[in-house]
């Protein structure tokens, strides 16, 4: 990290990049995520006291939107000081300042609770039993990384994903999975080598209304590609049914990953009513 007094050596863009990139890292460092080598490091000096001075030299840029100035100095009053806030805040509006955008695996997040003990015993997942997905050619990392996340939040037991759909060890499925695909884990096999015993459904349009439909207490889910939707023969492995998520609007769209969560939300709310029974 540069010291605060260098910084004012530095030409606008040349500021702007190198000012990200110290505010990248003290996020980082602020949530104990920080790499070998690149912690904070001023002794004389307490980390808030940093973020404060490079900020005050951060507000002193031209190009700095009034907006933008408003709500960083608000931050940098704010009492409690929030150092991460302030933080992520600033470096955000320095990348609109530069022209570029953080991609989802850009993002500074602190990893979620190891499943593992210090003591080296994996801890034991809550789940629904028999609750699955099945995703079936999705192309995205990222919504392959979300799903996985929302099916181990929401408490699916398993996931399988099909021969074609992306690898979950890809690097943006495994930022936006958050831990999770390594938790879960999946199968990669084909419609008909989905398990016999349990009831098979899809996510698709055209079928009954998710709040009409009656989940099963334990099932395959098929949700499909974010171009093409669930293939012919998904529909056809479908017996248990159909389910649809009643929109409005022109495009009457969203996003797999979203309608994956939207429909898990309903799973696990009929399964709970079903238990209380």
């Amino acid at each position: 990290m540069i010291e605060p007094g260098k910084l004012f050596q530095l030409e606008g863009g040349q500021k702007r990049r190198k000012l990200a990139l110290t505010y990248g890292a003290l996020e980082r460092d602020i949530q104990g995520i920080a790499e070998k080598g690149t912690e904070y490091s001023f002794k004389d000096l307490p980390r808030s006291e940093y973020v404060k001075k490079i900020t005050e030299v951060f507000l002193r840029d031209s190009k700095l939107s009034e907006e933008a100035k408003t709500e960083i100095e608000k931050l940098l009053k704010a009492n409690p000081f929030d150092e991460l806030r302030l933080c992520n805040a600033a470096r955000n509006h320095l990348l609109t300042l530069i022209g570029t955008f953080p991609a989802e695996w850009d993002l500074v997040i602190a990893p979620h609770a190891s499943p593992v003990d210090e003591d080296g015993t994996v801890k034991q997942r809550d789940f629904f039993p028999g609750v699955c997905v099945y995703a079936e050619d999705i192309r995205s990392p990222f919504n392959l990384g979300s799903i996985f996340r929302t099916a181990e939040g929401l408490g699916a037991e398993k996931v399988y994903i099909s021969p074609f759909c992306t690898d979950p060890e890809q690097n943006r499925a495994v930022r936006s999975g958050m831990g999770c695909i390594e938790t879960l884990g999946y199968t990669r096999c084909s419609l008909d080598e989905l398990p016999d015993d349990l009831p098979v459904f899809t996510l698709e349009t055209g079928g009954t209304d998710i709040t009409e439909f009656k989940f099963p207490k334990q099932g395959i889910c098929i949700i499909g590609s974010e171009e093409l939707g669930v293939s012919p023969e998904a529909l056809a492995k479908a017996t248990y049914g159909r389910v649809s998520i009643p929109m409005k609007g022109l495009k009457a769209s969203l996003n797999v990953g979203v309608a994956f969560g939207i429909l898990m939300e309903k799973w696990v709310e009929s399964l709970n009513q079903q238990n209380q029974n």
